[in-house]
């Protein structure tokens, strides 16, 4: 019998007495983790060194810390008014951080918050490298005995549902059974906050062992903020666009690059003249690019979309909102496939209309807009998002195959990675020195899709260069110590530069197609490794195209439709006002010219010598209107220096 309960303390007790050995427990990854429970818990057991704890879970989502100097000034106002005063940090995150778990505590995360854990060495020994769909087997293996989730409660209070987590609850129970393993204790905390998911997100309230109603306050959820989308970026989601089929389908994930792409989908849709304008100056000929004319479309998309993305975010409520993303589908097979051939009729057609879906994910995870767009949904918009088990949205096989290809048509899955080399392996979530930046999440998975469905497309967007310590490196390496992608699985590149197709091509082929991504500085020492190591025919020359993908050149290229507003720094939204956003330019311009002594002398010495820039809103939002002492007022030049730098 369900047990109900407005105490987390409470609730800590009731799971300490059910299970009086060590507890393994699971839980979501994102904003489905039940921060405050989980607090609760931690504290209790990290006083108790009889009781011991192993979480298994990914994802622990930690707000930045202010820190000092400029970055601290800018952060610490930031972070209070957007997460919110009274957020609960996980206390094992600030604990992984200064690697001081007791000994009796153990967390265990398949997927870390991008490059926050590299320096914990509790972190990094005791993450799991597993594909996101390998993670309720695991779960099996490692005894789970409880499971915590933070739900919805419709308004009636008569069911729950997993809203943001749908992932791998279920998948995990299956996997139990299937395993003979008992049931664990299923522990809910229902937050009001979160937004209500019905379909199969919904549960019975006796679904759960324990469900936790603590009284409010009630925190925000974290939200990531939106960042700002550069040349670079908008270049990257232009490229990419041109290779969705209208009446195909889209997977995404997170980042600027993926806000870039989904803002070139609609400026494709509701602006197409103007969307094709800019191609024209990103590259006159991308109409005739093999992969462009094989795979994607310039057009305005009269079919429309089918979104099937591990993860649901900021960008696919643009693509819904604007109409781009309203392809529909239904679980019945024969109907599919004569929706897809053409063949069905005027009922069958109003059939998938009332009750198909267009958007299935397995989490979700966004900005405060978004999770407000989720909550305020109409009846229709709702019914058409289904939350799914992973297992569903990120592999074809071990459920119903033959549907999920028919519905699967022309599928376009875009992921991000750090680095890729010549030769077509790709290094998204760790470092050569062995450190996990991120983890694999579903990335192999959708790769490994791409390459099952015929008429599908797995394609990596990287950006092509990255600053190390003052000096810049490209993404495009000869060869890395590290790999996530493997070269066998190679299919298309984007970067700012162009798109790298190479899918079914030869090594020689490979490395021509991505040297000539490259940024031009670094294209002969690609083209000369490649020749050393017997890649590349030895009367190779770099063609004199190539020496176009410079910073300058894209600048150049895009700098009207910056200007009038086509390509926004902020496409999808903003959580930084007018004021923030001037000094996160100021603040990123700094940041890249201090990476070495070097250059942080010569920004200092040429602030000193700057009038700079006249920005009193600014300096009062940074508390710098009156400097005291030689520090602050050596931070102000420095600022006033770097706004009248990156004051359009």
């Amino acid at each position: 019998m369900t047990e109900f309960l407005d105490s987390l303390d409470l609730a800590v007790d009731r799971m300490l007495a059910r299970i009086p050995g060590p507890l393994a427990i699971g839980a979501p990854l994102g904003i489905g983790k039940p921060h405050r429970l989980l607090n609760a818990l931690y504290g209790r057991v990290e006083r108790d060194p009889s009781r011991a704890i192993a979480l298994y879970t990914a994802l622990s989502l930690d707000p930045p810390a202010p820190g000092k100097g400029l970055e601290g000034r800018f952060l610490g106002p930031f972070v209070a008014r957007h997460f919110g005063e009274d957020f609960p940090r996980l206390a094992y995150v600030a604990a992984q951080k200064r690697d001081a778990l007791p000994a009796n505590i153990t967390i265990e995360e398949f997927y870390l918050q991008s490059g926050a854990l590299l320096g914990s060495s509790q972190a990094q020994r005791h993450y799991a490298s597993l594909d996101y769909t390998h993670v309720a087997r695991s779960l099996v293996d490692r005894g789970l005995n409880c499971m915590v989730q933070k739900v919805a409660a419709n308004a009636e209070g008569t069911q729950l549902s997993l809203s943001s987590n749908t992932d791998l609850t279920f998948d995990t129970l299956d996997a139990l059974a299937a395993a003979g393993a008992p049931r664990p204790l299923l522990v809910a905390e229902i937050d009001p906050q979160l937004p209500w998911l019905g379909d199969r997100a919904a549960v019975p309230l006796d679904f759960f062992d324990l469900v936790v109603a603590p009284p409010p306050p009630y925190p925000k959820l974290f939200a990531l903020p939106r960042q700002p989308v550069g040349d670079a970026e908008h270049a990257i989601g232009l490229y990419a666009s041109a290779l969705v089929r209208d009446g195909g389908t889209l997977q995404v994930g997170i980042g600027a690059l993926s806000d870039a792409l989904c803002h070139a989908l609609v400026l494709r849709h509701t602006d197409n003249a103007s969307y094709r304008r800019v191609l024209q100056a990103l590259d006159p000929e991308l109409e005739h690019h093999r992969a462009v004319v094989a795979s994607g479309g310039l057009g305005p998309f009269e079919q429309g979309l089918y979104g099937c993305s591990e993860m649901i975010n900021e960008g696919f409520k643009l693509l819904v909102q604007r109409g781009v993303m309203r392809r529909r589908v239904v679980d019945k097979l024969p109907l599919m496939q004569r929706m897809n051939d053409g063949t069905a009729n005027e009922m069958e057609r109003e059939l998938v209309a009332r009750d198909g879906q267009f958007l299935h994910g397995a989490f979700y995870l966004g900005s405060q807009d978004f999770y407000d767009w989720l909550r305020d949904l109409d009846d229709d918009t709702r019914r058409g998002i289904g939350m799914c088990p992973v297992s569903e949205v990120n592999e074809l096989y071990g459920g119903n195959e033959m549907l999920e290809r028919a519905q699967r048509r022309h599928a376009r899955f875009f992921n991000t990675c750090m680095m890729a080399t010549a030769l077509g392996a790709a290094v998204s979530d760790g470092l050569d020195d062995g450190r996990i930046v991120s983890g694999v999440g579903g990335q192999y998975n959708f790769v490994a899709m791409a390459h099952a469905l015929p008429d599908a497309r797995s394609v990596l967007l990287l950006r092509a260069t990255r600053d190390a310590g003052g000096k810049v490196q490209s993404n495009i390496r000869w060869n890395y110590g590290h790999c996530t992608i493997a070269r066998h699985l190679r299919d298309i590149y984007i970067n700012e530069y162009g798109i790298a197709d190479l899918h079914g091509r030869n090594d020689e082929d490979c490395v021509i197609a991505m040297a000539g991504i490259a940024e031009s500085s670094f294209q002969h020492g690609l083209v000369d490794a490649a020749k050393r190591n017997r890649k590349l025919r030895a009367d190779f020359a770099v063609p004199p195209a190539w020496s176009r993908n410079t910073p300058q050149r894209l600048r150049e290229a895009l700098a009207p439709f910056r200007r009038d507003g086509t390509l926004p720094d902020y496409p999808l939204g903003s959580d930084f006002t007018e004021v923030e956003q001037r000094l996160l330019k100021a603040l990123d311009w700094l940041k890249a010219r201090a990476g070495s002594t070097g250059g942080k002398a010569r920004t200092a010495a040429a602030a000193l010598l700057s009038p700079g820039a006249r920005d009193d809103e600014s300096m009062a939002r940074m508390g710098l209107s009156a400097p005291k002492g030689v520090g602050e007022w050596l931070e102000a030049r420095l600022l006033r220096h770097a706004l009248a730098r990156t004051t359009r």
